[in-house]
């Protein structure tokens, strides 16, 4: 089997401690971006539900300024971000390249797709659920513990899982200005040098991750669907 493998990716196994770290580096992307992605923009998608009109801590100005922050953002294509926060990514990382460099953009370019996904899950909520819980005397920080959060589950999982697969693609995009990954290691290998069995290789990694992200995604739904 690994005569074949290496007979298919010479290339790739000339160059396997590259292409592990460049796996480990885009693991170490998805983590730290994913899980300060996912913390931020659910308490933006909170904020933009409970404050909208007809919300249960309606605040016109707050929504409007939120909402128009957020589609400022989303409205800037990736690699023009990558360009536009890099002050800001070295007045916080230190360095505006390598992994360390790729965490702020990420987040950035994240967080406002992620902040919409939760609102659209959290939209789906039975207005019937909230009145009862505010009949009962629920305050607001009950609701959305209690009510928003426990019952919107599966739309939560949903938009975690498509914004999971996106920043599969956001991090491999950052490997293109030197932030290492796969990315990275296909563009200075596959493209640059022409060997294409090195594209190949990480495009299936690529794949296999996201397939593995979709299938645990759709399992958490499942057991959570009502």
């Amino acid at each position: 089997m690994q005569e074949f493998l290496s007979s298919v990716f010479p290339n790739v196994f000339s160059k396997l401690p590259d292409f592990f770290e460049s796996i480990a580096e885009t693991f170490i992307m998805l983590g730290w971006s994913g899980s300060i992605s996912f913390v931020i923009g659910i308490i933006l998608g909170i904020i933009l539900t409970v404050t909208k009109k007809g919300g249960i801590i309606q605040n016109t100005a707050v929504f409007q300024v939120l909402d128009k922050i957020i589609n400022f953002f989303r409205s800037i294509p990736f690699i023009i971000l990558l360009a536009g926060v890099m002050p800001l990514t070295r007045l916080i990382s230190g360095t505006a390249i390598g992994v360390e460099g790729a965490i702020v953009p990420l987040v950035f370019g994240t967080v406002p797709f992620f902040a919409r996904q939760i609102e659209t899950a959290l939209a789906e909520m039975n207005p019937g659920l909230i009145e009862a819980a505010q009949s009962m005397g629920s305050g607001p920080l009950e609701i959305i513990f209690r009510v928003y959060l426990r019952e919107c589950i599966p739309g939560i999982v949903r938009g975690t899982t498509i914004t999971a697969i996106s920043l599969i693609g956001l991090t491999a995009m950052a490997g293109a200005v030197g932030a290492g990954g796969l990315g990275d290691f296909a563009i200075r290998f596959g493209y640059q040098r022409n060997q294409i069995d090195v594209t190949y290789a990480s495009v299936i990694v690529l794949v296999a991750l996201v397939s593995i992200i979709q299938m645990i995604g759709s399992a958490i739904v499942r057991k959570n669907s009502h």
